[in-house]
C-alpha cells in the first residue's frame, strides 16, 4: 500500500523543516579533494548537448518523412 501525503501532513513537514533550518547547518566539503569532487557533481559529461543534437536530427528526419508521405498521398 502506498503512502499518501495529505495537505495537513505537508504543512506539518514544512513547519518542522522551517524550525530545523537544515540549510544553515550544511557546511559543504572541507578538504581540497572533497571540494574537487563537489565541483564536478553538476557535470553530466556533455550528455545533455548530445541528447539535444540527437533529438534535433530525429525531428528533422520525422519532418522529412512527414513531408514525403504528404507528397505521396497527394499523387
Amino acid at each position: 500500500m502506498s503512502y499518501v501525503r495529505t495537505e495537513e501532513h505537508r504543512e506539518l513537514r514544512r513547519q518542522m523543516i522551517q524550525r530545523w533550518k537544515p540549510w544553515e547547518k550544511s557546511t559543504g566539503p572541507k578538504s581540497e579533494e572533497g571540494k574537487r569532487k563537489s565541483a564536478k557533481r553538476g557535470y553530466k559529461g556533455a550528455q545533455r548537448e548530445e541528447m539535444r543534437e540527437i533529438a534535433r536530427v530525429l525531428r528533422a528526419q520525422r519532418d522529412c518523412i512527414d513531408e514525403m508521405e504528404s507528397e505521396y498521398i497527394q499523387q
